[in-house]
């Protein structure tokens, strides 16, 4: 018995040059967020946050290495016991992690710290992918379903006694994967209906009118086509669940801690946080919106240099290329993106295995997430949750999380065409 390998392996590099871009235009983006122009330090300069990026940067493209000569099998072969070990790492954090704003969700390691639940993320796309690359795995059954879910919920149970609700949010980016390889739409309906019943009810003062608004559906819908009994009792039976769901709502929400209610409602009014989370919004449009067509030039956007946005070479990095480059600037970055994501549909497409496939969307998932999230939040279109932007924030953790969820693919899909076949 042997194993034939018809053709070598072959890295798609467009996927590995835009790489080099968003890492290369964050790195200038993370100096320029910390520049001073009274005591202008070098961009090298290891004190500052783009020198130490620098030392994230040039490991980071150690671990590609790595991952480029490692054999690709043995990605798959040791799925669950990553995952496994990630897990007990998150296990562990609340009680040896070091505390930071209220959460301990990181390891300190002299100069440098770790966040586990951000490598969590690639341990866990391996895991799902494992799991669901046999054949009989069918997640139009129940049995199947709760096996993945339970993989996915693991990791968010264990993140949210960090706590750290923004990370613990990302995991809902895997069910784009599961969308594509079958879960049933009714999940996602309910879902949709459950996201757009919480904004009603949180940006209408008074519940009787949303309350009055789901009765006049729930007769319409009883009352337009053929009529049963039957029909009756399972729209009333519904009304009446969505209904509880509303009130219910206020509830969880006044028990949350202030900040994340303001992080809720500033949406809906910005004033009603103008010195916390109202703030970091209003300031971060004010930049994006006053770098115009082409921006105020690089090194000189002055809501840079006064340190008006919070955390803006992090979560709020953004916000510094749209002031310094405008709208053409922005646009350069966001379609670097979605052309980053184009790219590795058609490369999930062309996978020959149902592992490289499902990991390939799980890659996908998380990037499209944390991408679409970070730059919601910076123009107010979503509440501040704390998520970087891939490959650009500020962040050993992330860079090296999210190289080495990209690069295990880029490594898979370099061995698409390696049939591997038992002869004999």
């Amino acid at each position: 018995m042997r194993e034939k390998e018809v053709q070598n392996s072959k890295i798609d590099w467009i996927t590995v040059i835009i790489y080099l871009a968003l890492v290369t235009i964050g790195w200038f983006n993370i100096y320029a967020a910390v520049y001073d122009e009274q005591n202008a330090a070098s961009i090298f300069d290891f004190s500052i946050n783009s020198g130490k990026q620098l030392v994230w940067i040039a490991t980071a493209l150690g671990l590609i290495v790595l991952i480029l000569v490692a054999d690709y099998r043995f990605f798959e072969n040791l799925s669950f016991i990553l995952y496994g070990i990630l897990i007990f790492f998150l296990l562990i954090t609340p009680f040896f992690g070091k505390e930071i704003n209220g959460q301990r969700a990181w390891f300190e390691l002299g100069a440098f710290r770790l966040q586990p639940a951000e490598f969590a993320k690639f341990a866990t796309a391996l895991a799902l992918a494992k799991l669901m690359d046999s054949p009989l795995f069918d997640l139009s059954q129940f049995k199947f379903q709760w096996k993945a879910l339970g993989i996915i919920a693991l990791p968010v149970a264990l993140i949210m006694l960090q706590p750290d609700t923004g990370t613990a949010m990302v995991y809902s980016a895997f069910f784009i994967m599961l969308y594509r390889e079958g879960l049933p739409q009714k999940y996602y309906v309910i879902g949709i209906t459950l996201v757009t019943l919480s904004l009603l009810a949180i940006g209408i003062e008074e519940n009787l009118y949303l309350v009055a608004g789901i009765c006049v559906i729930a007769l319409f819908v009883i009352f337009s086509g053929k009529y049963s009994w039957k029909k009756t009792l399972s729209v009333l039976g519904l009304s009446a669940i969505m209904v509880a769901y509303v009130y219910s709502l206020d509830y969880v929400v006044e028990k949350l801690p202030d900040h994340q209610q303001n992080r809720i409602m500033v949406l809906f009014d910005p004033d009603i946080d103008p010195l916390g989370v109202g703030w970091n919004v209003t300031q971060s449009k004010i930049a994006i919106g006053s770098g115009g067509l082409i921006g105020k030039g690089y090194l000189e956007g002055t809501q840079t240099k006064f340190d008006f946005v919070p955390e803006q070479h992090t979560d709020f990095i953004f916000c510094t290329l749209g002031e310094e480059f405008g709208w053409f600037g922005s646009l350069v970055l966001v379609a670097l993106f979605c052309t980053l994501l184009l790219r590795l549909v058609f490369l999930a497409e062309r996978q020959k295995t149902r592992f490289s496939r499902i990991y390939g969307y799980c890659v996908i998932s998380l990037l499209f997430f944390h991408f679409a999230i970070n730059i919601s939040m910076t123009v107010g279109l979503f509440p501040v949750v704390g998520i970087p932007l891939p490959f650009f924030s500020y962040g050993g953790s992330s860079l090296w999380s999210f190289t080495i969820l990209l690069f295990i693919f880029v490594k898979l899909d370099s061995h698409r065409n390696q049939i591997l076949g038992r002869l004999g």
